[in-house]
């Protein structure tokens, strides 16, 4: 038996809800439903409260059959005294394997260990026998592996020292290990900043910011520019990109527009006069209807690729980008760079290095063009979509998705900022639909919403669990922010508040529904973390991020990299009582 379930059976047969266990162990609320989720497994101090709480509680309630020695006796196996710091350790390995996009397969082969033994130690659900050998194990695999330029600059940037510091071997083998067992991971969390954003991200106001509703496609004329043009260095080659656009712009042709590159991004994002004339190309040939295929680089630091993620976000939300990245590609030699629109193509190279000595190529040929959109055919063909983005006209498709999601083994988490629908009363529903004037309108789109929510939860919680963060809130915060009913998945972005009568009956509801459900847990958390998002990940497939308004729209990554980053993501929390 696991330690979770060991825990919610002594719990169970005490009756014991999590607010007393709580107060007689010192543990929060939220630490407690992390480890009866089977998310997390204490340490030997926090054992040893939780062991001196529960032979407490049993004292106090004059439960016979439970001792102090039975307890320890069940327990034992779970009983390590170990003075290691396990949990900074795991929240160190993580970082790292986050940074440097490290296949968990792979290390785990490199280690000897089975994959799910490796995944257990990163959730803190297992400690290894011998820490000091899985230490230098890693750190062996990571030095010999992870030994070229861009990825021991990430390396020094996560452990806080300079490049030249770790350019040996076994230099960067020492410091890494002493960081690994020892040290702070960095306190900046790219996640919850690109979160953040995302989560106060207003479209209407994006457009009305950058003017697009403004502007003006000029009729097709003919483009004063060679039928071929050569741009040496980097000035020339940021003239070389507004070209392409203009030519595209400019063009008769409505064929997608394709973009594909691995050209160092610094230099030119120093120029803010060049990315805001490069915004504005984007805005037009968005403006002129063409869509957008982009092949987005993601061998890059995690920070450099969710703030170049940050950036494309308003353009995703258009529904007329479509990105996707390429799998398996690390190159520490030679960078590529690939636009193709209808008529015209913009091809580019460098060596690695050395970007102001490349060179980009424009062309207008009917046959070179044409052998440049096959070109980007064939990556096409070879590129995963980096995240399936869902808006209104695809309800039925991401209802598909969600169906047949429901059917497939795996633990969920939800990181929420309204209660779950699916613990939602029917009559304090239909009272609301009334109450806001909608149910004689919307309310059979959203009834039926709500009721195959309901069905989907039920499936899911047949056989495997779901933990939802929800916010508890008291009467003065529902006051200064009140809470909107949670039908991003209805693509409905008008706010149906509750009053706090009705979100505290909901609140019940889905306390007593946790009750009722062995498989179903909830995290109860003072801090708000986010208002208009709602995280979902089902463990190792995928994580969605749904924004509910302006414009509703659903974000489904797959990618392994950014996958991690939301699994080992944790929203601020402040610990309540039940």
């Amino acid at each position: 038996m696991n330690f979770s379930s060991l825990l919610n059976q002594y719990m169970a047969q005490m009756n014991c809800t999590a607010k007393e266990l709580s107060e007689k162990t010192g543990l929060s609320a939220a630490t407690l439903s992390r480890y009866r989720s089977g998310e997390r497994v204490p340490n030997s101090e926090q054992l040893h409260k939780l062991l001196t709480g529960l032979s407490t509680l049993a004292q106090e309630k004059q439960i016979k059959e439970i001792s102090p020695d039975s307890i320890r006796a069940d327990f034992g196996m779970f009983l390590k005294k170990n003075d290691f710091d396990y949990e900074r350790f795991t929240t160190n390995l993580n970082a790292l394997i986050l940074v440097l996009d490290i296949s968990v397969s792979k290390l785990a082969r490199a280690l000897n260990f089975d994959p799910s033994y490796l995944s257990r130690i990163r959730l803190g659900q297992r400690n290894p026998a011998n820490y000091e050998e899985l230490i230098d194990g890693i750190c062996r695999y990571v030095t010999r592996t992870y030994n070229y330029d861009e990825k021991r600059m990430a390396i020094a940037e996560l452990i806080g020292c300079h490049p030249n510091d770790i350019l040996s071997e076994s230099s960067c083998f020492s410091m890494l290990r002493e960081w690994l067992g020892n040290g702070t991971a960095p306190t900046q969390n790219y996640m919850k900043d690109f979160l953040t954003k995302l989560d106060e991200f207003n479209l209407e106001e994006y457009i009305r910011t950058i003017h697009f509703d403004e502007l003006k496609v000029p009729p097709s004329a003919p483009f004063q520019l060679p039928t071929a043009k050569t741009y040496y260095g980097v000035e020339a080659m940021k003239q070389g990109e507004l070209d392409f656009f203009k030519s595209t712009v400019l063009s008769k042709s409505t064929k997608p527009v394709f973009m594909c590159s691995d050209m160092p991004m610094e230099d030119m994002a120093k120029d803010l006069d060049f990315g805001k004339k490069w915004m504005f190309a984007i805005a037009m040939t968005l403006k002129k209807g063409l869509h957008l295929n982009i092949i987005h680089n993601i061998d890059r630091p995690f920070k450099e690729m969710m703030l170049g993620l940050e950036s494309w976000i308003p353009l995703y939300m258009t529904g007329q980008v479509s990105p996707y990245y390429l799998k398996g590609t690390n190159n520490s030699v030679y960078n590529h760079f690939h636009y193709v629109s209808g008529q015209v193509a913009l091809v580019g190279e460098c060596i690695q290095g050395f970007h102001n000595e490349g060179k980009y190529y424009l062309t207008k040929n009917k046959e070179e063009v044409a052998y440049y959109q096959k070109k980007a055919e064939r990556l096409l063909g070879k590129a995963k979509p980096l995240m399936e983005i869902y808006l209104r006209d695809c309800e039925s498709t991401y209802h598909a998705f969600l169906n047949a999601d429901a059917q497939t083994e795996g633990t969920r988490h939800n990181i929420l900022s309204s209660l779950p629908v699916y613990t939602l009363p029917a009559e304090l529903f239909t009272d609301m639909l009334k109450r806001h004037s909608v149910f004689e309108t919307d309310g059979e789109h959203l009834l039926a919403f709500v009721n195959k929510q309901k069905a989907l939860a039920e499936t899911i919680l047949q056989s495997n669990t779901i933990l939802d963060d929800i916010p508890l809130l008291t009467p003065e915060e529902f006051e200064k922010h009140p809470m909107a009913l949670s039908l991003s998945g209805a693509f409905y972005e008008k706010e149906l508040l509750y009053t706090y009568e009705e979100y505290s009956v909901h609140l019940e509801a889905t306390k007593q529904f946790e009750k009722s459900h062995t498989n179903y847990h909830l995290e109860l958390n003072n801090t708000h973390a986010f208002r208009n998002i709602q995280i979902q990940i089902h463990k190792g497939k995928w994580a969605m991020v749904s924004k509910t308004k302006t414009p509703t729209i659903h974000f489904v990554i797959r990618h392994s990299k950014m996958l991690n980053a939301f699994e080992n993501f944790i929203a601020p929390v402040i610990e309540t009582a039940d």
